[in-house]
């Protein structure tokens, strides 16, 4: 496992700066996993990967790289596994979806008629294997990173998470990975009982007390530089616990909105914030 790797840092106002030769957040790529199977929602995932089960018409996995988006950063990784081809026929014909086209059959040309998507992304679909665990994917997919330091999440998860204070923190921090923290919404509905009355009751809250891994990693590329080969390897299993007892593991604390797709209520839930008009992920410009 990688040790502690040192960056020159100065700092202006108690935040820091990256001095030169160092990659600014917009100029880093995002790794998004995008391999599992999401068995707990095979009402859905049957015949398509659980990144491609959409909110609002478009799949979640375009939903989180348009948080990305948001702060300038346009260069995606998709390590692909379990029904891949969903993914790539999506990306591959991305500029056709919703344009009026004029094909060709002659020459075998397509003309698009209409405007043109405004995401101008840089879209890596790596081939990580049916079977492979979460490290492995991940260290496959470093061989097409551009410099020594990333960006990572899983797909199936959104937040209105700041990625700019995500990224200062961890380059504060000197250490050689950065998680975000979150609390998770409670499952049960919470009630506060007096004299036999109850004096509230509030539907699934936010968890107050413990924090859970929200995905949204910062990586320097040495963590995976040195990591085991084996298919096996498992980021939660194996790299970051290793991180964490070598006091290389930062964690960024993110108390707003953040929700997982891990159930079919969590689609639903998910779907209603956005027909509502309050999904708190979708920050910034360009939506």
């Amino acid at each position: 496992m990688a040790s502690r790797k040192k960056t020159a840092q100065v700092r202006v106002a108690g935040k820091p700066k990256a001095v030169r030769g160092q990659p600014a957040l917009a100029d880093l790529d995002v790794i998004i996993l995008c391999g599992g199977q999401g068995t707990r929602l095979r009402e859905e995932t049957e015949f398509k990967p659980k990144p491609m089960i959409e909110i609002g018409g478009r799949p979640i996995l375009w939903h989180i790289m348009k948080i990305y988006a948001s702060f300038g950063i346009r260069s995606f990784i998709l390590c692909l596994g379990y029904r891949g081809e969903v993914i790539r026929d999506y990306f591959l014909n991305y500029r056709y979806g919703g344009a009026d086209l004029i094909v060709d059959l002659g020459s075998s040309s397509v003309e698009v008629v209409g405007n043109s998507p405004k995401e101008n992304w840089r879209v890596v679909l790596a081939e990580t294997g049916a079977v492979a665990q979460t490290g492995a994917r991940m260290r496959v997919a470093t061989k097409y990173l551009r410099n020594s330091r990333f960006l990572a999440t899983y797909g199936d998860g959104v937040a209105n998470i700041d990625l700019r204070a995500l990224h200062d923190n961890h380059i504060a921090s000197g250490r050689s990975a950065t998680v975000t923290a979150v609390h998770p919404t409670a499952r049960f509905g919470e009630i506060a009982v007096r004299a036999g009355q109850v004096t509230l009751f509030w539907e699934k809250p936010q968890v107050t007390s413990g924090w859970v891994n929200g995905g949204f990693f910062v990586f320097e590329r040495a963590v995976f530089d040195r990591a085991d080969t084996s298919n096996e390897l498992s980021l939660e299993g194996q790299i970051l616990p290793d991180l964490a007892r070598g006091n290389q593991l930062g964690a960024y604390h993110h108390k707003g909105f953040w929700q997982c797709m891990d159930t079919y209520r969590d689609m639903l839930l998910l779907n209603e914030l956005y027909r509502s008009g309050r999904a708190p992920w979708m920050t910034g410009g360009g939506w």
